[in-house]
This record gives structure tokens, sequence and C-alpha cells, in this order.
């Protein structure tokens, strides 16, 4: 990882945390603190950003790219548990718990991360009960969202996998910064979706021939995002 120095028109970091629903709750005071203490990195396509194992020292938050939630075996097999897209925060149960981390964050393509010292963030977990309810939002929304991960892999057909992994980039609490036009490669939702990418790329194309996505040269649109999310319970 190197530290981030951003193209002038890129999505900022200043960007991200104006956008996000915890530090538009802070007071001018902490907001200003927040801002002078946190830093952002570049990662590399296929870098990690942490390892499982890691002491945790940032709270994170995706400035830009894609990231993949993963845990690695020892024989080489993975399993990934979602995806982090443009503003998304993250990092924050192995803060809370003060424990190792417990899975890779591996980026999938060029991705800038925001990272808060883990000292901030005691600092507002201790002094701001608005940035507390937030947490609590966002540990709950994802407990939600692994628990349907869960049965998504024992209950639904590959179609429907590849349907949960798009529309799991729409989450409005988790992935608040997504756009209809997603830049993601077939290969990356292969990725998010656990699926081989040929499977993955043959129901992409039937998701495409129902109507409900395009996919194109540098990326997949979805076009009826309602009726994508009919087709994933929960």
């Amino acid at each position: 990882m190197r530290r981030a120095t951003p193209p002038q028109d890129a999505f900022t970091l200043d960007r991200l945390l104006d956008g996000s629903a915890w530090f538009s709750a802070l007071d001018a005071a902490a907001r200003a603190r927040v801002r002078s203490d946190m830093q952002q990195v570049d990662v590399a396509a296929g870098a990690a950003l942490c390892r499982m194992g890691d002491a945790p020292q940032h709270w994170y938050g995706a400035i830009d790219g894609l990231l993949k939630w993963a845990v690695t075996a020892e024989d080489g097999r993975s399993v990934t548990l979602g995806g982090l897209s443009r503003g998304s925060w993250f990092g924050e149960g192995t803060l809370l718990r003060a424990v190792p981390r417990t899975a890779d964050i591996i980026a999938l393509r060029p991705s800038r991360v925001a990272l808060m010292p883990v000292e901030t963030f005691q600092w507002l977990h201790a002094t701001e009960r608005a940035f507390d309810h937030f947490l609590l939002r966002q540990i709950n929304e994802r407990m939600h969202w692994f628990l349907g991960n869960f049965a998504a892999h024992h209950l639904l057909d590959t179609d429907s996998q590849v349907a949960r992994a798009l529309v799991g980039l729409f989450h409005p609490w988790l992935h608040p910064g997504s756009d209809p036009h997603l830049a993601v490669s077939q290969e990356e939702i292969a990725n998010l979706s656990g699926l081989s990418r040929q499977r993955c790329n043959a129901a992409l194309r039937r998701l495409a021939e129902s109507g409900l996505i395009a996919v194109g040269y540098g990326g997949i649109t979805v076009l009826d995002l309602p009726a994508l999310r009919r087709r994933v319970p929960g």
C-alpha cells in the first residue's frame, strides 16, 4: 500500500466524509478532529489492505474502487464474504472486540481507502452517541446480509446468487455510493458471488436476456433494480 494521491477530479476523502451519515451527525469540533486524524492509502489490484491475524489499527472507509472481504484456508481455498465499494465503512467489529482481524480485505481493482486510527475510533465510540447509533445499525445490517448470504449459497440457484451479489452493491446502508452503472468486471462479480467465472458469466447472460441488466465494456448496468431485488429473498 502507498499513501494516496488522488487526481483532482477523483472522488475524495472529503466527499466520502461529507456523504457519511455518522460524520454529518457530529458537531463541528468533532468533525474537525476526525478530519485531521484521517489518512488515505492506495491499494493495488490484488493487494491486501489487511490480512487475517493482523492487529486492528484502523477503521476503514472505501473512497473509490472495489474490495472483497474474504477468508482463505491454509490449502488455498477461499470464501468471499462480501464486497466493499465506494461509501462503505468497515472493520469496526475487530476494533470493538479488540481481537486480530478475522478476514482478509483484498482489492479487486485499484482502490483508495480512508484510514481512521483506532484511537480516534475509540474516542468517538466513547463520546459520540450518534456514532454509536451508526455502528449499531451498521452491524445489524451486515449481520442480516451475512445470514442472507448463508441461505443463498444453500438455497438459491446460480442466477439468484449472482443477482444477490449485484443487489448487494446497492445496499443503501452498506454501499451508499453506488449508481446504476457498476464499473465491475464479470470476474469481480464471480468473486463476490462465490462462483466460478464460467458459471457467473452464464448467469449474467441470462439476467441480461431477462432485461434486468446490461453487460457491456467497462461494467454492468442495472436496468431494473426492483425486479432484480425480487430475485433475492430477504
